[in-house]
Parts: structure tokens; C-alpha cells; sequence
């Protein structure tokens, strides 16, 4: 409540200094606030010259305080004042404040030098071009201008290679950050910077030079956890199997374990680095992962690799995870890595069906028909492109297209997960029971109406609508085998018949055709049949197989069911059928 003095303004100005880094260093939040005791030491020191500036911003203040005040006693405890509101502007992301405010603490101490040469960065010029104030002896401070510029220098180069990166400037980030990597901070902030220097060179099609800086990253600070799943990215970008298996594992097994109270290396700072560097790209590159999605990669990568046991094993420990409050575990911001959790039970389903565990799978498949039975309408009725439903506005038809999707994905999971039943069935040798199945599968699948006559449905439900085409397809082929195992020719002929319909040119179906017909002793259109099929181009059978999107992972091995197993031993029956066709013509 003293009248402002310019004799004791230093010392005021000092323990401003102190008592600001103190409240930093007791609380972090702290510097997320306004420094509304900096605006007041500015006012106080303008109030001893005379001069006033309440109805000034921050900015237009401080401008004006380094124009007008020029005691000599005061530069000194100004700059360092100055250093404190970069800190907290900084951390506010406002870093073109932080470039002009130092460019005035250096035009007051150098009146018209240039601080930026062609092609350097401004804002580190500007900052490494302020000259420290010396300290004084009256009052010792609780951290030097000194260490404080290095922190800010380090902050200021980290944010902006973090928006170059975001930006997609890979070549201007990288420069940045491994001049943040060289500056001042704990190793907890360096590994971060290693990560964020990984994630760049992976960025720029560098994949080795990225295990370089995520490595040196776990070297640093094997806390930093975000590192390991990067390496995980890495190396399943080079198709490095067995490597990316190993940086999960060692992943989960780290998030199960207490991480231990590590000391920063610079923690007797009040103001350091990690208080200043807030940005989103920051916190999406250093996403701390669940173990539930981490053991879910595992489950998912062994299926996709063909490592059943383990993909079994891992899958099972997910599911019991379910148990254990999952949905209280995984964030639902969509960054999650885990799908829905009917396409994890059909995945799980997939891997018991291929290690043998067919009664397992039946089990499985049966959980996600009885979730999704209540979410399936009778007639799901899909529009062509040529007959959009009229909406009243643009939100209510977004709401009614967002509806018909989850629909139709509703319907292909209890579909996808009676055909697993059928499957399973099969394996089992219970063919009636197999029939079954597939039966419900294709009875389900009539609920989509299709509008629209020669009208594809539009582009926005066409990939749902292309699984449903699918399971329909494996499905008719799957009831079709089991006819055939029953001797029910005639209605195998049917489905194969069907199957070729929904899928032209399948070879799967093509193949199953054949046989039908010779096993119905048909074996001149069998023949014809055969000569058609072997006479399409080479790669229109491949083409058939991999046409539209990547098949949904729960669906690989139901396809893999489908192939043909006895192409050998029918083409060899029919040429040998159509040489003494031949011969008796001859003759």
C-alpha cells in the first residue's frame, strides 16, 4: 500500500522476481494464470516516473515502461521481470509476444541492431541475442536470468518445431527440435524431444533414422513409454513382425508396473522447461496407451500373422479385461486403437476357430448375437444414390444416415457371427447343425432392402453394405459345402449358383460349381463350366478375390474356408472326361 519510490523500486523489483518464481515452483498451474503481479510491478514502476498506464495491455505496457524508463538501477531487474512474463507467455502459446517483447529488451539495450539474420529462426534470435542483466549484491535470486534464458530458449525452439510438425514442415521441425534436444532441460522433457524427433524423421519416410531418436528417447528416460509404441509404429510400418511384437510386449509389461518416482535432473528449478511447452500435437504424440489396447495390438497382430496360440492367449486376457471395467480404462476421444467390441469378439471367435477351439468360438459368436440381436430392425431399407430420403434439414439426414450405418454394422456382426457358428459347426462335422447356421446368417442378411433400380448405395454406407455382400458370399459358399457333405447336390448347385451371382467370377464359387455339377453326374456343363472359368485372364480370378475395401480382420479365416481344396483332382477328372469325349468324336 506504499506510495511507489524509485529508491527501493530495485529491491521491489527483485522480490516481485523471487515471489513469482516461488508460486511457480509451488504449484505448476500457476503459470496457466494470468501474471497479474508482473502488470502490477510495471504500473508501480511507472507510477515512481510519474507516468501511468492502467488502461494499457500487457503488451502496449511493457512497450511503454522500456520507452520511458531508463534509470540505470532499474534495467536490470525490468529485463529479468521481462524474462518472467516471456516464461509465462510462452507457456500461453503466445509466442509472437515473446518475439516483440524481447526485441524490445534488446532495442533498449542496443538501440537499432537487427537480431535475425536471412534464414534463422526469429524468435531464438531475438531471445539469444538478449544480453543478461548482471545480479546485483543486495539480493540473491531464486534462479538466474541466466538458467531462465536457457529454459526459454529450449521452450520457444520445442513449441515451434511442435507446429511445424503439425504443420507437415518436417525438414523446419526437425532443425527446431534438435535444437531443443541441445538445450536446457530434465531428461523426462529430452526423451519427450526424442520422441517428437522420432515421430518427425518417420514422418519423412526415414523409418531407421526414427529408431535412432525413439531409441535414444528410452535411453534417456525409459519412462517415456509414448517412445516404445512409436517404435511398435515403426516397425509394423516396415513389416517387421517379430520386432513390433517385442516393443508391445515390453510395452505392456511397463503399464502393469508402478513407475518408479523418477528425480528430474533439473528439479531444484522453480521454472523449468515442461511448465512452458503446452500444445495439442505435444499431447497427442505422447498418448499414454491402455494395457487393454496394448494387449488388444498383441491379440490382433498374432491373428494377422498367423500366431494362433499366442493370438488366443492374448485375446482371452483382453476379454477378461472386460470384466475388470474396461470402458473406465480406454479413452473415448476416438484415439483409442481398440475397435468395436463386437468386431473384438469376432476376432477372438477367428483365432478359437483356427487353434480348434470350435465349441469356444460357438460360445463367443453366441455373446455377440444375443448384444446385437435387439439392435437389428426387421427391414433396413438402403437407398440408391438417384432416391436420397428427403430430411427436413442437412443435420436430420446426417442423424438418419449415422443411423442406418450403426444399423447396417449391427446386422454384419451378427451375421459375420452366425457364419462363424456355421463354420465352427462344420469343423465339428455336425453338418445339419453348420446348414443351420449359415441359414440364419442368409435369413438375416434379407433384412436389407436395396432402392434404387441398377443404383449402387451411396458412398457413405457402401463400405457396410460391401461387408454384408461378403458374408452373404461366404455364407452361400459355406451352406453349399455342407449340402454337398449331406449329398444335397441339388441345393449346393443352388448356393454355388447364388454365390456366383453375388460375386461374379469368384473362383471359390466357380470351383464348388463344378463340382456340384459333376457330382450330379452333369458332367458336360460341368466341363463347359470348368473351360469357362480356366479361360478368364489370370488375374481376373486374384481380382475377384481382393475386389472393393481390405476385408474386415473377423472375416480372413471364413474366406480362407471358402478355397477350393480339390482343384487338382477335378481338373484332372474333367480333361480326362473331355479326352475321351474327344476320342469318341474322332472316331
Amino acid at each position: 500500500g506504499l506510495p511507489a519510490a524509485l529508491p527501493s523500486l530495485p529491491l521491489e523489483l527483485t522480490v516481485l522476481y523471487n515471489s513469482l518464481l516461488f508460486t511457480v515452483g509451488a504449484s505448476d498451474s500457476a503459470i496457466k494464470r494470468e501474471a497479474e503481479g508482473i502488470r502490477q510491478g510495471l504500473l508501480r514502476v511507472l507510477e515512481a516516473c510519474g507516468a501511468c498506464g492502467q488502461d494499457l495491455g500487457t503488451e502496449e505496457l511493457w512497450e511503454k515502461v522500456l520507452q520511458e524508463v531508463t534509470m540505470e538501477e532499474l534495467q536490470a531487474p525490468l529485463h529479468r521481470l521481462g524474462a518472467l512474463q516471456a516464461a509465462w507467455w510462452l507457456a500461453a502459446g503466445r509466442l509472437g509476444s515473446v518475439a516483440g517483447l524481447f526485441q524490445l529488451l534488446s532495442t533498449a539495450e542496443e538501440p537499432g541492431r537487427t537480431h535475425c539474420s536471412e534464414g534463422q529462426n526469429k524468435l531464438l534470435s531475438v531471445i539469444k541475442a538478449w544480453q543478461v542483466p548482471p545480479e546485483g549484491p543486495s539480493l540473491p535470486l531464486l534462479q538466474s536470468a541466466k538458467d531462465l534464458k536457457e529454459i526459454l530458449c529450449t521452450a520457444a525452439a520445442f513449441l515451434q518445431g511442435l507446429q511445424e510438425l503439425e504443420a507437415g514442415n518436417f525438414p523446419t521441425a526437425l532443425s527446431l527440435l534438435q535444437e531443443a534436444a541441445g538445450g536446457f532441460c530434465s531428461k523426462k522433457i529430452l526423451a519427450q524431444i526424442y520422441t517428437c524427433l522420432g515421430c518427425c524423421a518417420q514422418r519423412m519416410g526415414k523409418p531407421q533414422t526414427a529408431l535412432q531418436h525413439l531409441r535414444r528417447a528410452l535411453q534417456v528416460d525409459f519412462q517415456c513409454l509414448p517412445a516404445l509404441s512409436h517404435v511398435a509404429a515403426v516397425y509394423h510400418k516396415l513389416g517387421e513382425t517379430d520386432a513390433e511384437l517385442q516393443a508391445l510386449t515390453l510395452l505392456y509389461e511397463a503399464l502393469g508396473k508402478s513407475p518408479p518416482a523418477a528425480a528430474s535432473s533439473s528439479s531444484y528449478f522453480l521454472m523449468r522447461t515442461e511448465l512452458l511447452v503446452h500444445s495439442p500435437a505435444l499431447t497427442s504424440l505422447l498418448r499414454h496407451q491402455h494395457p487393454s489396447e496394448v494387449k488388444y495390438l498383441l491379440a490382433q497382430l498374432c491373428l494377422q500373422d498367423g500366431r494362433v496360440a499366442d493370438a488366443v492367449e492374448h485375446y482371452l486376457d483382453f476379454l477378461s479385461l472386460l470384466q475388470e471395467g474396461l470402458q473406465q480404462q480406454v479413452p473415448l476421444d476416438g484415439s483409442s486403437a481398440l475397435p468395436r467390441m463386437p468386431e473384438v469378439f469376432l476376432e477372438a471367435a477367428s483365432a478359437l476357430e483356427q487353434a480348434g477351439r470350435h465349441q469356444d468360438a460357438i460360445t463367443v459368436c453366441e455373446e455377440v448375437i444375443s448384444r446385437t440381436t435387439d439392435l437389428v430392425p426387421r427391414v433396413l431399407r438402403v437407398e440408391g444414390r438417384l432416391e436420397q430420403p428427403e430430411c427436413s434439414s442437412p443435420g436430420a439426414e446426417l442423424g438418419l444416415l449415422s443411423q442406418k450405418k450403426e444399423s447396417l454394422r449391427c446386422l454384419a456382426w451378427r451375421a459375420a457371427a452366425y457364419l462363424h457358428q456355421g463354420w465352427a459347426w462344420a469343423k465339428l462335422g455336425e453338418s445339419k447343425e453348420a446348414v443351420t447356421q449359415f441359414s440364419r446368417c442368409l435369413g438375416d442378411l434379407l433384412r436389407v432392402q436395396l432402392h434404387g433400380t441398377g443404383v449402387k448405395p451411396t458412398e457413405n454406407l457402401q463400405p457396410e453394405v460391401e461387408v454384408l455382400q461378403k458374408i452373404r458370399l461366404l455364407s452361400l459358399i459355406g451352406r453349399g459345402t455342407q449340402f454337398l457333405e449331406l449329398g444335397r447336390h441339388k441345393e449346393a448347385l443352388l448356393d454355388f449358383q447364388y454365390s456366383l451371382q453375388v460375386s461374379p467370377g469368384d473362383p471359390a464359387a466357380a470351383s464348388y460349381l463344378v463340382q456340384a455339377l459333376w457330382k450330379l453326374n452333369r458332367k458336360q456343363e460341368a466341363a463347359a463350366q470348368w473351360q469357362k472359368f480356366s479361360q478368364s485372364s489370370p488375374g481376373e480370378a486374384g481380382q475377384q478375390q481382393g475386389q472393393g475395401r481390405p476385408l474386415p480382420l473377423y472375416l480372413v479365416s471364413c474366406l480362407e474356408q471358402t478355397m477350393f481344396p480339390h482343384s487338382e483332382l477335378l481338373a484332372r477328372s474333367i480333361q480326362d472326361y473331355l479326352g475321351a469325349a474327344a476320342q469318341d468324336t474322332s472316331s
